[in-house]
């Protein structure tokens, strides 16, 4: 097997060298994977549940330790790593709470459990709902224990077995899950943890198996749904956006200003729900991008494992690059910097905070995928332009609006075609509704009892007594 280097992104040192599987070491996991999902799924379901509620449980026990093996590989402030690990156990409980209800009935004695269909006369017929089977995971690094969580629970609660693939950039986080699952009771070869790069998720993709999701790039997506459509499987692809926000005349600009710069630059900008564009309405334009400005500048650059840090480093290094090309190509275009602009003067993978005003749509920030601390800001003169501008994207993740009338921000986000939309609030995620986008962001949701459907597989019984 070969290695994957674990790199320290706030310093640039090596954390860890592991070892990383490949094609033969992929085809023998997915086998016994195969091997051993038939026992798990005819586990009573509440012996699952148990199972499930012991990892939610260990989860809260462990979350300090937990956190610093996150901030350590992805550069995440560690309160944002507490937060995310200490909010996951809701999710956890969401499904545990709602799963019941979705699996149908009891198929190993014929039982009906509220899935009777009426009108059959002489007939009995009933829907009962099967697990996918084996279910192929490949997941990110933004936030490793809410995205991962969103396939591997539902999966392994419907009874599925799961091959999961952390980002190469998360992979000491994925084999912590990975742990922690065992030592709750998932066998070993139910849940299995694939760690390396794309070569070992293309091998993945290979593999035999019976749904395939994934969250990243849409560029790396497209690519997975082309692999896995002669497969003729469920395919969700949980992808990037240029998430939109607009500021109308009727709100305190301080109050969208702090609100939005939170919601730009939280985790530095790496959420795909994170907003990446803003338009203000030309009344308030200058009073709101004094405030954003404030509020991005009042940001605390620094280590990630220092409680006061809100910007830590990027997760990949890379990353910097295209944040500089994004900036230089609006400069040249006439855009105005505000504020940041460059790698800061630091060790590690740091990029300032950073504000553009005077864009416009010619620009890359304004159309490209960001996934860094750097944002557009634009001024209209209308609701109509300002839909316009939000609707003018490929992507279609979510979209926020800040007014006052409730009726105003619906008529424009109604307008904006997304998976999700706010109204005075933004880069929010609930486990009770679904997660999905239009477009370049992906086929799918997650989350909501759909993301509980999206392991199910129904099936129809007709039944006659002789």
């Amino acid at each position: 097997m070969s290695a994957l280097t674990v790199i320290n992104p706030a310093t640039g040192n090596v954390l860890r060298e592991l070892p990383a599987d490949d094609a033969a070491s992929v085809t023998r996991k997915a086998a016994m994977a195969r091997r051993a999902q038939p026992g798990w799924a005819q586990r009573p379901l509440a012996e699952r549940i148990g199972i499930l509620r012991r990892f939610r449980d260990l989860l809260v026990e462990r979350r300090d330790h937990l956190s610093c093996t996150m901030t350590a590989e992805t550069g995440k402030p560690i309160t944002m790593s507490r937060k995310e690990i200490g909010a996951t156990p809701g999710r956890v409980d969401f499904f545990l709470e709602n799963v019941g209800a979705l699996m149908g009935i009891d198929t190993r004695d014929l039982q009906p459990a509220g899935a009777l269909v009426p009108g059959a006369g002489e007939m009995e017929e009933l829907v009962t709902q099967a697990p996918l089977g084996v279910v192929a995971n490949i997941s990110a690094r933004n936030y490793p224990y809410f995205v991962g969580s969103n396939v591997f629970v539902p999966a392994l609660l419907t009874g599925s077995a799961v091959l999961y693939k952390p980002s190469e950039f998360a992979s000491l986080t994925g084999m912590a899950i990975a742990g922690l699952l065992h030592e709750a009771g998932v066998p070993d070869d139910v849940f299995i943890p694939l760690i390396g790069a794309g070569d070992v998720g293309a091998a993945l993709l290979e593999q035999r198996v019976d749904g395939v999701f994934f969250t990243g790039s849409y560029r790396t997506g497209v690519g997975v749904a082309q692999t896995t459509a002669a497969k003729l499987i469920p395919t969700q692809l949980q992808l990037g956006g240029k998430d939109p926000a607009y500021v109308a005349d009727d709100v305190d600009a301080a109050t969208a200003g702090a609100a939005l710069a939170d919601g730009a630059f939280y985790n530095n900008g790496q959420s795909r729900c994170a907003v990446e564009r803003i338009y203000v309405h030309e009344s308030i334009f200058d009073a709101f991008v004094e405030a954003f400005i404030a509020a991005v500048e009042g940001f605390q650059m620094g280590d990630p494992n220092s409680e006061s840090t809100y910007l830590g480093p990027l997760t990949r290094e890379a990353q910097l690059g295209a944040l500089e090309a994004q900036v230089q190509d609006a400069l040249t275009k006439g855009a105005t910097l505000r504020t940041g602009g460059r790698r800061a003067d630091r060790a590690g993978w740091y990029f300032e905070p950073t504000v553009l005003t005077e864009v416009d749509h010619r620009m890359k920030v304004m159309r490209d995928e960001t996934f860094g601390p750097l944002i557009g800001v634009q001024r209209v003169s209308n609701d109509q332009e300002a839909i316009d501008l939000m609707a003018d994207t490929q992507y279609g993740l979510t979209a926020a609006v800040f007014s006052r009338d409730r009726k105003r921000a619906a008529h424009v986000l109604a307008a904006v075609p997304t998976g999700t939309a706010y109204w005075n609030c933004c880069d929010r995620v609930s486990p009770r509704l679904p997660w999905s986008g239009v477009g370049h962001s992906g086929l799918g949701a997650a989350l909501g009892v759909e993301g509980i459907r999206a392991f199910l597989r129904p099936r129809a019984w007709h039944l006659r007594s002789l």
